[in-house]
């Protein structure tokens, strides 16, 4: 399964951004992204790509209910 991520842009050189998700540093391509972004802002990352911006409410409300997730999964035994 895959998951796109939310995190914050901590810096853009050209094409391609640093993104901060939770304690790790990624880099991300801006290409997908017709306005761009900027440092500061919230996007959600997968495989590599920024697909889309949000707010800073919405990316902490998505961390939060992943956060959850991952703790119920946790809990449970696989089959």
């Amino acid at each position: 399964m895959c998951l796109a991520i939310p995190g914050e842009i901590t810096e853009v050189n050209g094409d391609v951004a640093t993104v901060r998700i939770g304690e790790a540093l990624i880099k991300a391509s801006l290409m997908l992204l017709p306005e761009g972004a900027n440092p500061g802002e919230y996007v959600i990352v997968h495989a590599g790509f920024a697909l889309n911006k949000l707010d800073a409410e919405e990316a902490r409300e998505s961390l939060r209910l992943i956060r959850e997730l991952a703790e119920c999964g946790s809990e449970e035994e696989l089959p």
